[in-house]
């Protein structure tokens, strides 16, 4: 059956904070140029998960006016809290001088970044973009010179054993004289085009972090709204591992709280999930969450490698922007400035090149228009964090990045690189020790399973799993000798399990109904022998409020 074709001006895959910053600056710039918006979840913001602590600048460029519009910036950030875990039971607090210049929140407000989205695609509907929610972008298209002609959705009512079932209805093309990925962290076309036009050669290999994320509602007179609370050491010390964690005091009531594992990290044995949850029973969180009661999980990787892993953002046919490309901010633990930045930038190339007459072709003139900006100086002065913190480990790297930003403002002649990927980095099991994680109290601490039930996910149980194994021989005889399957740890939502059968042999076992679609098994795995692929759209997690 052949698909049918729609041609627009721009399509843009992935309505996050840049995809949808892209379509409603095209649309301020020139309401004549057409702008499809494809989005793989439910509705706009069901996939959207971050902390969220908001910089408003690249969103005040965008809509001066976003207060009379009541774009749900509704809790500005009062107080900064930073403390060091050095135990189970004890903390320092550090001074506010003591903390990195861009670390500070001053003039910042605590968000729903999916409310944000889901704000900012109405603005775009309003301006007369297109959003097609629930459809999934699975496939890159190509014209016959190797550029980049659109995208195709994925097909719909294929069965598990891929024979179309009765509801059958093939994906349709979006063809367009510029396509812009936007699909964020690890985006399963994004990476595609990364390697089909080597946009990071020359480049350090991008670093990731997975967030682990809970919402909460807490006893209201332990509710300070505004409040911004950050954190390192325990417990990922105790595995030499390094990441941080955060609790944000939101509105009504409700604190989000939630831990960075970097994945750089070596002891095959570490668990993200469990790492998180033994956190939450330190006292300077457990404080807040003792009567509260937990609403709303999720899980979701972030790229962290910054400057020196940003890969070439143009190539024949279109841009790739945001966190798809790898624009987050790490010192300040922030990325959606930046990605609207990014997307804004994009808008004003594309739109600059349709009024030349151009359709198609490379745009190098985004390069030069992101040199010239904000965000080309703000991400070049931060370059210099993973690597220090990688390459001097969490006190002296810390100490290097507080003297590099405030009292040189990010401007001295140093450049630090990490140039080993993360899934390099795990030791042999054998080698590791081993970590007793403590059985969840289902008060404070829970299990995945129950953790993934408050996600909202769901997946069509007849569809092919979207988690492609390149040899389905390497779990079991690879990767479970030598690093003990770490996909049974690292995966935050009880994907991949080692199942013992009556008769003693040992099975891999993929749950795919649980991906929360945080791409953390695609970057991860040791072997790289996961492949996430987008399953059928409307699939995966549908986060309220996160």
């Amino acid at each position: 059956m052949e698909r049918e074709s729609m041609e627009y001006d721009v399509v843009i895959v992935g309505a996050g904070p840049a995809g949808l910053s892209t379509a409603c600056k095209l649309k301020q710039l020139n309401e004549e140029i057409t702008v499809c918006v494809v989005e793989k979840g439910s509705e706009v913001g069901a996939h959207i998960l971050s902390g969220a602590v908001l910089e408003p600048r690249a969103l005040e460029e965008l809509f001066p006016n976003w207060k009379e519009l009541e774009a749900p910036l509704n809790t500005p950030v009062v107080e900064d809290e930073f403390y060091f875990m050095t135990s189970p039971e004890k903390s320092t607090k550090l001074a506010h001088w003591m903390i990195p210049k861009p670390t500070h929140n001053d003039g910042n407000y605590v968000v729903s970044l999916g409310n944000v989205c889901r704000w900012l695609g109405q603005q775009a509907e309003n301006l007369g973009v297109e959003i097609y929610p629930g459809f999934a972008a699975a496939e890159v298209i190509y014209n016959d010179d190797g550029s980049v002609k659109g995208v195709a959705t994925g097909d719909m009512g294929v069965g598990m054993d891929g024979e179309q079932k009765a509801s059958f209805q093939p994906g349709f093309e979006l063809h367009a004289k510029y396509t812009v990925f936007s699909e964020g962290c690890r985006g399963h076309l994004g990476k595609q085009v990364i390697s089909q036009f080597k946009l990071d050669e020359g480049k350090a290999p991008q670093h990731y972090g997975i967030g682990i994320k809970e919402l909460w509602d807490i006893e209201p007179e332990k509710h300070k709204p505004g409040l911004v609370m950050h954190g390192l050491g325990w417990p990922l010390t105790e595995s030499g591992s390094t990441g941080g964690w955060f609790l944000y005091h939101a509105e009504n009531n409700q604190v989000v709280v939630g831990l960075i594992t970097d994945l750089n990290y070596s002891n095959p044995h570490v668990s993200p999930f469990e790492e998180f949850q033994r956190a939450k029973l330190h006292p300077t969180l457990k404080h807040y969450l003792e009567g509260g009661k937990r609403v709303s999980y999720g899980a979701r990787a972030l790229e962290k490698g910054g400057f020196n892993s940003l890969p070439k953002m143009n190539f024949p046919g279109g841009l790739i922007i945001g966190c798809d490309a790898g624009t987050m901010n790490s010192v300040k633990i922030k990325g959606s400035h930046t990605a609207m930045k990014s997307g804004m930038l994009a808008a004003e190339t594309i739109a600059e090149a349709l009024a030349a007459g151009k359709t198609g072709g490379d745009l190098p003139e985004y390069e030069a228009n992101f040199k010239a900006s904000w965000l080309y100086d703000e991400l070049y002065s931060t370059r210099n964090f993973v690597g220090a913190m990688h390459k001097l480990g969490t006190f002296i790297g810390a100490g290097f990045i507080w003297v590099e930003q405030n009292i040189f403002g990010g401007k001295l002649p140093i450049n630090f690189r990490d140039d080993t990927p993360d899934h390099t980095c795990l030791k042999a099991a054998d080698q590791s020790k081993k970590i007793a994680y403590p059985k969840p109290d289902n008060t404070i601490t829970f299990d995945r399973l129950s953790s993934v039930f408050l996600s909202n996910t769901n997946h069509e149980e007849d569809q092919p799993c979207h988690l492609k194994l390149t040899d389905s021989s390497v779990p079991l005889g690879v990767n479970l000798p030598k690093w003990d399957e770490p996909a049974q740890r690292y995966c935050p939502a009880g994907v991949y399990e080692i199942v013992e059968e009556e008769n003693g042999d040992k099975r891999f076992q993929i749950n795919g109904q649980n991906c929360v679609h945080c791409k953390t098994c695609d970057i991860k795995d040791p072997s790289q022998n996961i492949t996430w692929v987008v399953p059928e759209g409307t699939g995966g997690p549908n986060y309220p409020n996160m």
